[in-house]
């Protein structure tokens, strides 16, 4: 029997993280035609409410009752306004490992989000599902990505050469496809030292399953 993520809802200081729902369809529609979010992922463009909505109701659902993943919403704990995405993908239940991502909203960046929110998963996953590995994969020019690594406590394994297709603008407006380099990071349970225990204790997260 596959092994699937539960539907959770997870709680942090300033962040609320849950399952997407159709309220968000306008926000992520807009967050993800970000020129950043362009150029670092392979979000198609343009990306409109439609596939905000297709995400939503059948992609999400798939990856999680297949137990590929889990995709969930960031909202500011006090106004509930979205402010990015959590993505966990490629799980591998028999290694109980799994890939994390995260994109945050133009307007939110530079508050610490993406590395509270990507900490808060990382010690569910951890405490609650009882994962060994989470891993990253960051384009070797995305520093900010690689800075919410560093910031939670990832460990550098090493790059994947040519592993990333990457999108630049071009000065007439329009985008192409350059291939780059991948940055491996990975996070163990041991690699918190101790502070996934504070972070929980502290009021960190509360997770609750069954959310609805």
């Amino acid at each position: 029997m596959t092994s699937t993520f539960p539907t959770i809802s997870i709680s942090t200081e300033r962040l609320g993280l849950r399952p997407l729902d159709e309220d968000d369809v306008p926000a992520l529609a807009d967050m993800m035609n970000d020129e950043q979010v362009t150029a670092w992922t392979a979000v198609p463009q343009p990306y409109d409410e439609a596939a905000a909505r297709r995400w939503i109701t059948e992609h999400t659902p798939a990856e999680r009752t297949s137990g590929r993943g889990l995709d969930l919403a960031v909202t500011e704990f006090l106004t509930q306004r979205l402010v990015g995405v959590v993505q966990l993908s490629k799980t591998n239940w028999h290694v109980r490992s799994t890939e994390l991502s995260y994109i945050i909203a133009p307007w939110a960046r530079g508050e610490g989000y993406a590395s509270e929110a990507a900490l808060a998963t990382a010690q569910w996953l951890f405490t609650d599902q009882k994962f060994e590995r989470i891993e990253l994969r960051t384009a070797a020019g995305n520093t900010a990505s690689q800075q919410v690594a560093q910031k939670i406590g990832c460990i550098s394994e090493g790059v994947l050469r040519g592993a990333c297709i990457a999108r630049v603008r071009a000065e007439d407006g329009t985008w192409s496809e350059v291939r780059t380099d991948y940055i491996v990071w990975s996070l163990l349970p041991e690699d918190l030292d101790g502070g996934g225990e504070h972070f929980a204790e502290s009021g960190g997260f509360t997770s609750y399953t069954d959310w609805n």
